[in-house]
């Protein structure tokens, strides 16, 4: 879930994403569903998140460079800063679990482990906060974070202030390690004085009307790690439940599939090219975990890609969803500000080579993206005008196995 409140004057905290594990999600009379008012995340939100790419990796002596800690944040900020992710929209610079020391202080509250944050949270959120970033930070609503470390239950109030104090300008709320229903309700509850939440093993029906209320976005599957099979498992999984979680996303609040693991060692160039592609299509938060410091200039240029985050960032806020399936190949779609359409194709076949599909104009957007006609931009894999089209017309293209063609329709007169 996400939830925020304005805990302190210069800012909101940006609310939960509960990420809801394993689940089985129902449909709850969702449409027109009430969005959190705190005027946040009217688009996904975009940024960097720790976890996927450097875990618990709490040895700083062993591993001085890929630790959890103050170095790793504060040159990722430097990164974001300097090599243009912040002006195409990754603003958000955000903690993971493991940040924590084993024990709260006297006074209660939680405190950074000391030797790997030696400046404590206070000091990483004014550096972020001058390289014109916001900072986000990562706790629980049980007993324990997932990892181990202090949870919030039984220290709500303290932790939204010791959060507020430090500056802290978003908060990832997990869901581990509670002992019932009820206590991850009445977490979730506070999540609006704390902020973000990610849960996991939580296995329910949740009201998406009422996480709406709590949340700016909200986790609704397993974990993603680098690899095409978790990839393919959060896309099956998201239009296998389509009908049951897209008309919940918009400004507001969204669905969370997880981190984008574009730029890492286990995706081919075609299998992050339809992340990318289907991210954007899904209206999914965009936060990165990789190594900024280390990414290639091409995954660097896809992540940075404007026309693929302007229709991922797209103000009508309508989430995309799979139109179809036939032979391995599913065509996705989605509706744009200004009676535009995104359509992504992908070839799921992973043996032998490209295929070449096509596709009748008149089938998509209900038979109104190209009515009466469409110019028809390639986005992904290759950038460049394909030209006009009547309603009639079809579209033949070539696709990559396990890769994606990402187009954008303009309506014409």
């Amino acid at each position: 879930m996400t939830g925020t409140m304005n805990l302190r004057s210069r800012a909101q905290l940006l609310g939960c994403v509960l990420g809801l594990r394993s689940l089985a999600l129902v449909l709850w009379g969702i449409p027109g569903a009430r969005a959190l008012d705190n005027g946040l995340a009217m688009t996904p939100t975009m940024g960097w998140l720790h976890w996927e790419r450097f875990m618990c990796n709490t040895d700083c002596e062993e591993d001085p460079d890929s630790c959890v800690s103050e170095k790793l944040f504060m040159q990722m900020a430097d990164l974001m800063d300097s090599e243009g992710w912040r002006d195409v929209g990754y603003e958000y610079l955000c903690i993971d679990d493991c940040w924590m020391a084993p024990q709260r202080d006297s006074k209660g509250r939680l405190q950074a482990d000391p030797k790997r944050f030696p400046g404590g949270i206070r000091r990483l959120a004014d550096y972020v906060h001058g390289k014109g970033l916001k900072l986000g930070i990562y706790a629980d609503v049980g007993k324990l974070t997932c990892a181990g470390f202090p949870g919030s239950y039984g220290y709500y109030d303290i932790d939204a202030k010791t959060f507020a104090d430090w500056g802290v300008d978003l908060l990832k709320f997990d869901g581990c390690h509670f002992d019932t229903l009820v206590d991850l309700a009445d977490g979730m509850f506070h999540s609006r004085d704390l902020a973000m939440s990610k849960g996991k093993n939580f296995k329910a029906k949740p009201n998406y009307t009422e996480v709406r209320e709590y949340c700016n976005h909200w986790r609704n599957f397993a974990d993603i790690y680098d690899a095409w099979q978790s990839v393919k498992s959060v896309l099956d999984w998201t239009s296998s439940n389509q009908e049951k979680i897209v008309d919940a996303a918009g400004p507001g609040g969204w669905n969370d599939p997880d981190m984008l693991v574009i730029g890492n060692f286990g995706l081919s160039w075609d299998q992050q090219i339809t992340q990318m592609a289907l991210w954007a299509i899904m209206a999914a938060p965009l936060f990165m975990s990789n190594d900024l410091r280390q990414i290639s200039p091409q995954a660097k240029a896809l992540l940075q890609d404007k026309d693929v985050i302007a229709i991922n960032q797209d103000p009508l806020g309508k989430q995309g969803y799979r139109l179809r399936k036939e032979d391995n190949i599913e065509v996705w779609e989605r509706p744009l500000s200004d009676f535009a359409w995104a359509v992504a194709m992908v070839n799921l076949q992973e043996i032998g080579g490209p295929r070449f599909h096509t596709i009748s104009l008149a089938s998509l957007g209900g038979g109104l993206a190209c009515l009466p006609a469409c110019l028809i931009t390639e986005l992904l894999p290759v950038k460049g005008k394909l030209g006009f089209y009547e309603w009639t017309s079809s579209l033949k293209l070539r696709i990559n196995p396990t890769g994606t063609v990402l187009l954008r329709l303009d309506r014409t007169n």
